[in-house]
C-alpha cells in the first residue's frame, strides 16, 4: 500500500539560519535520510510549506529531493507529515524535534516573510 507522506521545509528539512547561529540555512540531514527511507519503498512523497507553494518547491529543487509540492492544509488525504510544529494535517502528525528549540523562530519568520 502507497502511502501519502508529507514533510515541511524549515526546521524538518531544513535548519534555518536562526538555529544555524548565523551560518546560513542548512539540509536537515536526519530528516532527508527519512524521506530518502519513504521514497525508497515507493511511498508518494510530497513536501510542504506554510511559507507557501513556490518556498516549498525552491527547497525540494535546492535538495534534490522529488516530491510533489502542495499547499500546507488538511484535507489533501495526506496519511503521514512530518513537521516541527503540532498539527493535524493527515491521519498520523510527526512532531520532528526542532535544533536549537530554545531558540526562538518568532522574530526569524517575521523577517523571512518579509524577504
Amino acid at each position: 500500500m502507497k502511502l501519502k507522506v508529507a514533510f515541511d521545509v524549515d526546521d524538518t528539512l531544513v535548519v534555518p539560519s536562526v538555529a544555524t547561529m548565523g551560518e546560513g540555512d542548512r539540509p536537515n540531514m536526519d530528516t532527508i535520510s527519512l524521506f530518502r527511507w519513504f521514497e525508497r519503498q515507493g511511498h508518494n512523497m510530497i513536501i510542504w510549506s506554510g511559507g507557501g507553494v513556490d518556498y516549498a518547491r525552491g527547497w525540494s529543487e535546492r535538495l534534490g529531493l522529488k516530491a510533489e509540492i502542495l499547499p500546507k492544509v488538511a484535507g489533501q488525504g495526506v496519511d503521514i507529515c512530518f513537521d516541527d510544529c503540532e498539527v493535524n494535517l493527515a491521519t498520523v502528525n510527526v512532531r520532528v524535534r526542532r535544533v536549537k528549540n530554545s531558540i526562538s523562530r518568532k522574530e526569524w519568520n517575521q523577517h523571512r516573510r518579509k524577504v
